[in-house]
């Protein structure tokens, strides 16, 4: 089967991408041939590929009409939409932002998975978001807490992560306690230097307005008029998580963001995660926003990664 798709030539440009690599893309997506003819492209292939190349094309210049660069990894979502007969959903792709960081860029949903989770933190108390790692949790969770706080929503902002991670102990760590627990703290500090500036993040840190610290010192204290996301939340004990949510205070809302397949913790101890997710499923203020593969808006490989992870898991229950 061959089809014809019409295209300006400018509009063909952008939608080739950097050398041919969205067009390429189409092609293994949709297992098809595509083909520049005067005022257009030819798609050949099977009836179903061919089918869902003109879907996916016609998207693709339909984003490009609204000024939006188009990549592989875009191509890769729109189709992602196409194969599960979601299409019409591609317009809410890139059209919810966020916030405007200080350099300019925007911050926005690149996946439905994504504008789920910004909706429920939106509208909800306390958010779980659980996941594979590269699904955008911890950053979008850090741009909804600092869209919060310039809408004085709320006064301040507190991030924390359980200082345990990948089998590493902080008694073998160099320095004091700060020292040894900036380094779990990083991509926090990151999201709110990108979010803030840095000038203005190192003020609101002086002021206490922002707050970054290990899960411990959490621990007697109640939170309110804070938007507080937990991290890592997957090394947590049940006992810790307990004692986090019981934080939460008078105009609070809390994220808690982490990946289930990958847990920390000692042999025998059941992540408070996986156990607060299960207890508290019900309870109209909270909801639970699961990514999957699909959500992955880091490198294409780690989408590839996630999944085969995902395959071998369930072949090995399976025996």
């Amino acid at each position: 089967m061959t089809e014809f798709f019409s295209v300006d030539a400018d509009t063909e440009i952008k939608l080739f991408g950097r050398l041919d690599e969205n067009i390429e893309a189409v092609e293994k997506l949709c297992s098809v041939a595509v083909r520049t003819v005067d005022g257009g492209l030819n798609v050949v292939g099977d009836d179903k590929g061919v089918r869902s190349a003109i879907t996916l094309l016609s998207a693709l210049v339909k984003t490009i009409g609204t000024g939006k660069e188009v990549d592989k990894a875009y191509v890769r979502r729109c189709y992602d939409l196409v194969a599960e007969g979601k299409s019409e959903e591609i317009d809410n792709l890139n059209s919810d932002v966020v916030i405007v960081t200080a350099r300019g860029k925007q911050v926005y949903c690149k996946t439905l998975g994504q504008r789920h989770y910004v909706k429920a933190i939106k509208n909800k108390t306390i958010v779980f978001g659980i996941g594979p790692a590269g699904t955008g949790k911890t950053y979008l969770a850090v741009a909804m807490a600092v869209a919060a706080f310039k809408a004085g929503e709320v006064e301040r902002i507190i991030l924390t992560r359980p200082a345990i991670e990948a089998g590493e102990k902080l008694g073998f760590l160099p320095g004091d306690l700060q020292t040894k627990v900036d380094p779990y703290l990083r991509p926090l500090y990151d999201a709110l230097k990108e979010m803030f500036g840095v000038d203005s993040y190192v003020r609101l840190l002086e002021r206490e307005i922002i707050e970054i610290a290990p899960l411990a010192y959490m621990r007697g204290r109640t939170l309110s008029s804070s938007f507080i996301i937990l991290d890592e939340a997957q090394n947590t004990t049940e006992e810790q998580m307990k004692m986090f949510l019981t934080r939460l205070g008078e105009n609070s809302k809390m994220v808690i963001t982490g990946d289930d397949t990958q847990i920390d913790l000692p042999l025998g101890r059941n992540s408070g995660l996986i156990t607060s997710a299960k207890i508290l499923r019900d309870i109209d203020e909270i909801e639970i926003c699961r990514f999957t593969d699909k959500d992955v808006v880091r490198h294409e490989l780690v989408q590839k990664i996630v999944l085969a992870y995902e395959k071998a898991n369930n072949r090995s229950e399976n025996i």
